[in-house]
């Protein structure tokens, strides 16, 4: 099992990069404007998918945001490492790749 200490700092880094990316992204999920003296209408279409994009990646990021605050329950449990599906042990690798993922692959197929 890898390091609890280092895994936790990772997640919690992973949050913050989180918090970043939506602060960020802030004024591309803004409300666009309907005066087409300002804006043609192809702008405006523009403008209204780069809205749609930066809602979707904001609901990732409140996903992986759910993700990663499970994970860290999931550390103070002391159940950290072991899928929520079966009980099994999560190959290392997978938890290295990802350390919010909550299933071994076996079971992440299964759904």
């Amino acid at each position: 099992m890898a390091d609890l200490d280092a895994v936790r700092q990772r997640l919690l880094a992973m949050q913050e990069d989180l918090a970043k990316a939506d602060e960020e992204a802030r004024a591309d999920r803004a409300p666009v404007e309907l005066d087409q003296s300002s804006v043609g209408r192809l702008s405006r279409m523009d403008a209204m998918q780069m809205q749609a994009m930066a809602v979707a990646a904001q609901q990732r990021r409140r996903i992986e945001r759910a993700m990663i605050e499970a994970a860290l329950r999931r550390i103070e449990a002391g159940e950290y490492g072991y899928c929520v599906g079966c009980g099994e042990p999560i190959a290392p690798a997978r938890l290295a790749n990802s350390p919010a993922v909550p299933t071994c692959l076996e079971c992440a197929k299964r759904k």
